[in-house]
């Protein structure tokens, strides 16, 4: 069953639950996301999700009277999205779990930083991974959209390094934007771009059209170019380095037909394993772990565009 995030928070009572996938959803790539479930038609689930991925699209045309049609068939090529294990522990004494709750909780913030770090694990993944060269990892958007008809790169560059450069080259850039974004089967549902990058945007947006801001029902601020969420992808976990590392944007349609996520079980999301108490042990555990993939189910449904100078 495919579910987001904000619906299974509907389908909760539990207020550690609803905590858990709130602190998920501060990602708005999380908030955005689809999740589908890797269930088996003869029950049971699966850590490989198989799905067919349209790379030829079909064509139409008239005919005359007494005439056939020329036959041609929509391709699709079979794809495997293997799922990865993600997450963090973290360990805290019994007595400071008992008796150190003056200034803070200490499990539950120990609990909202592993979920941070967890999120932007799924983030870094969503966009870079590759699991020819990392085995815990799954595939991401740029090992997808590499070599295909939706990558886009400005083979004479587009300089927007200062406020001049900037004010010079504006009307380019959204000119190149759109470029991209006709190459895509539809409207993005976000933009994924590194800090400098969200902050070029930023400012480009004080000239041109098109860009508000909004707020979502976690009181985020969200800049969108039409209905398109433009985001800063953030850091990498436990890092200051950003997750996209080139002034690269990344564009992705969300959908059960376009790209979405995947787990095991489409009814549930992240899970938290908190410290048990009644169980001897002077240190006590807890985890936070998320089993996720990604699937692009038609080559237009994402793109990228490369070649901006920052």
């Amino acid at each position: 069953m495919a579910f987001t995030l904000e619906d299974a928070k509907k389908l909760s009572q539990s207020k550690l639950t609803n905590f858990v996938i709130d602190e998920f959803r501060k990602s708005p790539i999380l908030d955005a996301m689809v999740f589908d479930d890797t269930v088996k038609p003869g029950g049971g689930n699966s850590l490989a999700y198989v799905y067919n991925r349209v790379t030829t699209l079909p064509t139409a045309a008239g005919r005359a009277i007494n005439s056939e049609y020329t036959a041609q068939e929509a391709k699709t090529t079979q794809y495997t999205s293997n799922l990865a294990v993600f997450g963090g522990k973290f360990a805290l004494d019994r007595v400071l779990i008992n008796n150190e709750k003056q200034v803070t909780d200490l499990v539950q913030f120990q609990l909202a930083q592993k979920i941070a770090a967890t999120r932007a694990k799924f983030c870094d993944q969503f966009i870079n991974g590759d699991s020819s060269t990392d085995a815990t990892a799954f595939d991401g958007l740029d090992k997808a959209i590499t070599g295909s008809s939706t990558e886009r790169t400005i083979s004479a560059g587009l300089d927007l390094s200062s406020a001049t450069k900037i004010e010079t080259n504006w009307k380019a850039f959204l000119y190149e934007l759109r470029q991209t974004l006709k190459l895509m089967d539809g409207a993005p549902s976000i933009a994924l771009m590194n800090g400098d990058m969200f902050a070029v945007i930023q400012t480009v947006a004080d000239y041109a059209a098109g860009f508000t801001a909004t707020k979502n029902d976690l009181g985020q601020e969200l800049v969108k170019y039409g209905n398109t969420i433009l985001m800063d992808a953030g850091d990498k976990p436990g890092s200051s380095s950003p997750i996209i590392s080139t002034s690269a944007i990344y564009m992705t349609r969300i959908g059960l037909d376009g790209v979405h996520a995947v787990t095991p079980d489409g009814s549930r999301g992240p899970k938290t394993y908190l410290p048990n108490m009644s169980e001897p042990g002077a240190v006590k555990f807890g985890e936070v772990e998320m089993v996720a993939g990604m699937a692009l189910k038609a080559t237009r449904a994402a793109a990228v565009l490369r070649g901006i100078t920052l």
